[in-house]
């Protein structure tokens, strides 16, 4: 898989992760409730991107961005409340 980069994008209370590759796009949507609160809604990776950990940059980048910026996740998404579980070095970034 490439090193693409993940792009950010934000318009009003919504956002998302975006990640394009050749054979698809993949996304993490979020809504801003607040300036110390993020809800990581839905997570989606083309069927051709499946297990290549893509979903899981996307996590990460939410986070990394969470605790660079000093914003709470709220993980409504499951993927992101399973990649929580499974990252606990992250915990602070969360709000359960």
């Amino acid at each position: 898989m490439s090193e693409a980069e993940i792009e950010r994008r934000e318009q009003g209370s919504k956002g998302s992760y975006v990640l394009s590759l050749p054979d698809g796009t993949s996304e993490l949507s979020f809504s801003i409730l607040s300036p110390s609160l993020v809800i990581a809604d839905h997570t989606s990776v083309p069927d051709a991107l499946r297990g290549q950990g893509i979903a899981d940059r996307l996590a990460g980048a939410i986070a990394a961005d969470a605790r660079a910026q000093g914003f709470k996740i709220v993980p409504l998404c499951p993927f992101v409340n399973a990649w929580r579980q499974k990252n606990a070095d992250w915990a602070d970034v969360f709000q359960v």
